[in-house]
């Protein structure tokens, strides 16, 4: 489990960063206006995190046991609530109401870790649901060119077996990208630029955190 702090934010889109060397980079845009709403704490819960929101909505359009944690907290409702594992050490950094800025965790060149969920393409065929061939299209093929071929058993055991790749619902599943390098941090808009494809259409909601398998890559050493 990845327990380094990080942000709840939008996807934006995408742009272009020109490096000092001329080279253009693709990134993708994540916007962010995290704020902490409530704690887990081991003595209570039996782990720590923290409670981040994102986004407002109106009180009359909130539920009431929503609509009472945020009074209760001091904050406005929000659209979004996420819990983010964290350290014992973090947790205490971050008062409820406080927001959580992107300048105190991410600079260039970090490494991070982004989950979001992937566009939905509704109910596809084995072709583009996994990238089968197909059939052959002459010596009398006729009705079978995008179908996925024989399902497998006859007699024993006399079914479909499970996990078999077929037809069905595509997309719109939680998907993890990992070790996509930071471009840029962008203070005054709450802005990172990531090098590198999110999952997701415009304005979905991405987890952001701090790369798992290389935590401190890209980060500056400390000075003894």
């Amino acid at each position: 489990m990845n327990r380094n702090l990080g942000i709840i934010g939008k996807k934006v889109g995408v742009t272009q960063v020109f490096g000092e060397d001329g080279n253009v980079t693709s990134c993708t845009v994540v916007q962010s206006d995290s704020v902490v709403v409530g704690k887990r704490t081991a003595d209570k819960d039996g782990y720590t995190a923290l409670v981040v929101g994102s986004g407002d909505r109106k009180e009359k359009h909130t539920r009431k046991p929503q609509l009472g944690a945020a009074k209760k907290a001091g904050v406005a409702p929000k659209r979004i609530l996420r819990e983010l594992r964290c350290s014992a050490e973090d947790l205490g950094k971050y008062e409820i109401g406080q927001p959580i800025k992107v300048e105190d965790l991410f600079e260039a060149g970090q490494l991070v870790d982004v989950q979001s969920l992937s566009r939905g393409r509704g109910f596809q065929g084995v072709i583009k649901r996994h990238n089968f061939a197909g059939s052959v299209t002459t010596h009398g093929t006729h009705e079978y060119r995008r179908h996925g071929g024989s399902l497998g058993t006859n007699m024993t055991p006399g079914r479909v077996v499970l996990g078999r790749k077929m037809a069905g619902q595509m997309g719109n599943v939680k998907v993890t990208v990992q070790n996509l390098r930071v471009v840029k941090v962008v203070p005054e808009q709450q802005l990172v630029l990531l090098d590198g494809g999110v999952p997701g259409a415009p304005n979905t909601i991405v987890r952001l955190l701090g790369a798992i398998k290389r935590p401190n890559a890209g980060k500056p050493k400390k000075a003894d």
